[in-house]
């Protein structure tokens, strides 16, 4: 298969009945594993890894609830336990041991806990737009009130990224969309993606962060949602952590600034991988 970037193939993983699908774009290098935001999926990462396989075996994961993978885990499970060990399985099962996590905002946050729970796993570790501060109840709300505010279905691609906002990033939401009944819809449920944000409903996670044992780089964009007072305060609570601002991108820095963010990554990777 092949996305508008890049050649991949489909691999499948399947734990406790949930089946995940991850896009390998091949590479004899280091293993780098991407990991989508809230309501993405593993192919808005395409533009960004595209020219990386030369050095890497770069695979990028629609986590559970997400895309390609299982719409509606039994139960409902959409906690950070349940993510964490998804992604740890597909480290294990790909052959991706001593990898490198690469993650966007709610993905940034489950490749730091996989990072603090399993150093034995991961090489190093970038958290793009994502801190280690919590979320309060409000915030979850405000986001529930936004994916509720879709005028799903959409009628076409480019009323999807007029929408979202135009540019780059609305065009990258907009190709997460699926062709079905009645025009273009989203491939999750907005209630579970409701769900996997109250895992993130508690003052912190500065005491995951501390355990990061791996070499660690936080990408923000210039316009992101990381508080200044926050980037301080990962920065000094562990010291020798790297923090890159990318100019003109806003929280989707991927989709934003794809090459400026391959620059980036592969500048810290060719010193920690």
């Amino acid at each position: 298969m092949s996305g508008p970037h890049t050649a991949w193939t489909e691999r499948t993983v399947v734990r406790d009945g949930v089946r995940l699908v991850a896009r390998d774009h091949g590479g004899a290098g280091r293993p780098v594993l991407f990991l989508h935001g809230l309501a993405g999926y593993g192919g808005e990462w395409d533009a960004t890894v595209a020219g990386m396989c030369g050095r890497y075996r770069v695979v990028t994961l629609d986590q559970r609830g997400h895309g390609a993978s299982e719409r509606r885990p039994p139960g409902g499970d959409m906690s950070r336990s349940a993510y964490v060990a998804d992604v740890i399985e597909v480290i294990t099962a790909l052959g991706l041991d001593d990898v490198a996590l690469v993650g966007q905002s709610l993905g940034g946050n489950t490749a730091m806990l996989v990072a603090a729970a399993r150093p034995d796993l991961v090489r190093a570790l970038v958290m793009v737009e994502a801190g280690a501060r919590g979320m309060v109840t409000r915030e979850v709300d405000r986001i529930g009130a936004w994916l509720d505010s879709w005028p799903v279905p959409f009628g076409s691609l480019d009323a999807a990224a007029e929408f979202f906002g135009g540019g780059p990033a609305g065009a990258g939401w907009a190709a997460g969309l699926e062709r079905r009944a009645g025009g273009w819809w989203p491939r999750f449920d907005a209630g579970l993606m409701v769900r996997s944000l109250a895992g993130l409903v508690r003052p912190s996670f500065w005491s995951e962060w501390r355990r990061v044992a791996c070499p660690a780089l936080v990408v923000l964009g210039e316009s992101g949602i990381i508080p200044l007072d926050e980037q301080r305060e990962m920065t000094s609570a562990r010291p020798g952590t790297a923090m890159v601002t990318v100019p003109g991108a806003g929280h989707d820095v991927h989709l934003d600034a794809p090459e400026a963010l391959r620059a980036v990554l592969t500048g810290f990777l060719e010193r920690h991988l």
